[in-house]
């Protein structure tokens, strides 16, 4: 008899925990913001968030400026795997970095 798979609550094997709650953050009132795959500009969008967004900021990275509703911003929010929006329109309270710094 073969085994096709294995149940994880039975092989002794414990998953790594949980990661941590991370905090989501309003896209500006009345913007479909551009998602981009890279920290810019010049990199292709690769979705379009509806108005009313609200997205995790999982790090930061600066790149192309960007001016918004929230001032003029070379901060560019990763907010999924290969997915980045421009902090100018991310209302994070702060100018500044509100997560770590990508690597």
């Amino acid at each position: 008899m073969s085994v096709d798979h294995t149940d994880a609550s039975t092989s002794g094997r414990h998953d790594a925990p949980a990661a941590a709650a991370v905090r989501t953050y309003p896209v500006a009132p009345g913007v479909r913001l551009n998602v981009r795959s890279g920290p810019g500009t010049g990199y292709g969008i690769v979705r379009v968030l509806s108005e009313g967004a609200s997205v995790p900021i999982f790090c930061q990275t600066p790149g192309t400026s960007v001016s918004g509703p929230y001032g003029t911003s070379k901060l560019w929010d990763n907010i999924n795997n290969g997915e980045f929006v421009s902090d100018a329109y991310v209302y994070t309270g702060r100018d500044g970095y509100v997560a770590s710094r990508c690597s």
